[in-house]
């Protein structure tokens, strides 16, 4: 009984996968920064973002996704209208490698090259995981900040730069023909550290700083000097909001190729 059982789960889960759609491709697009430096959700300095994709569709309503996704983000104080902000005149750029897993959900039929079906719009979310890396122009030289413990972090206690994610989003796909289609979609990131620009809490003491991790980490936790007389960064001042978590944002267009348009018979 237990192995008649068995063929049949395993005829029936062939059968399942056989009637799977498998999709792959290609997107690029941009990518914007929300965070400590920029308050205002400003959309007017994008870096680039492109990746690669995978997709299974289950049925005419729902598919599964992974990707893999570079971005490059960045802000700077300057770009502020904020009194506060410009006269803190801190920066960052980091190189992001990001992997998600989606589920899509279409709101209206979706078919590989049918007539009628060959269009939707549909929503997607699901869980990510991202690398990061902020760092600093001084002195005409990119330098990394988490090894310089710019808020006063221990050794060995810096944030990690590889964090997970909760990724979400929208988009809308249509067919050129029954092998390719093209998406658009606009995808958020969720993240849980706040350390994405390297700016959270509050200014520490700089010799203290400068002693435990040297010149440069006390010069580019408060880089108010740059740009005002008197410094700003007093001990125990904000340096940037630990309630509000920074969060990144992808949009682009990817072209995707249908592997399996030939329909397998079913039972």
């Amino acid at each position: 009984m237990k192995k008649i059982l068995f063929l049949i789960l395993f005829a029936c889960s062939f059968s399942f996968l056989k009637a799977q759609s498998f999709e792959a491709g290609g997107w690029a697009g941009i990518s914007y920064y929300f965070g400590d430096l920029n308050t205002n959700l400003s959309f007017k300095h994008p870096g680039p973002s492109a990746g690669l994709v995978g997709r299974i569709v289950f049925s005419e309503r729902l598919a599964f996704k992974v990707s893999a996704n570079y971005a490059k983000l960045g802000f700077y104080d300057s770009y502020s209208n904020n009194e506060f902000q410009r006269a803190r005149n801190l920066s960052f750029e980091s190189h992001i490698i990001d992997g998600a897993a989606q589920l899509e959900f279409h709101f209206l039929k979706y078919v590989h090259g049918h007539e009628d079906y060959f269009f939707t719009p549909y929503l997607f979310g699901g869980p990510g995981i991202f690398y990061f890396n902020p760092r600093a122009k001084y002195e005409d030289e990119w330098v990394a900040l988490n090894p310089l413990g710019t808020e006063g972090q221990a050794r060995n206690s810096e944030y990690f730069l590889v964090q997970p994610a909760i990724n979400y989003g929208l988009g809308f796909k249509f067919d050129l023909s029954v092998d390719w289609s093209i998406n658009f979609e606009i995808s958020g990131r969720a993240i849980f550290t706040d350390y994405l620009d390297d700016v959270s809490k509050y200014y520490v003491d700089k010799q203290e700083l400068e002693y435990n991790r040297g010149e440069l980490a006390a010069l580019l936790s408060d880089r108010s000097f740059e740009v005002v007389e008197a410094p700003i960064g007093e001990t125990g001042r904000q340096r940037g909001d630990s309630k509000t978590k920074d969060k990144y944002l992808m949009s682009g267009i990817s072209i995707i190729y249908n592997f399996s348009r030939v329909k397998c018979p079913g039972f």
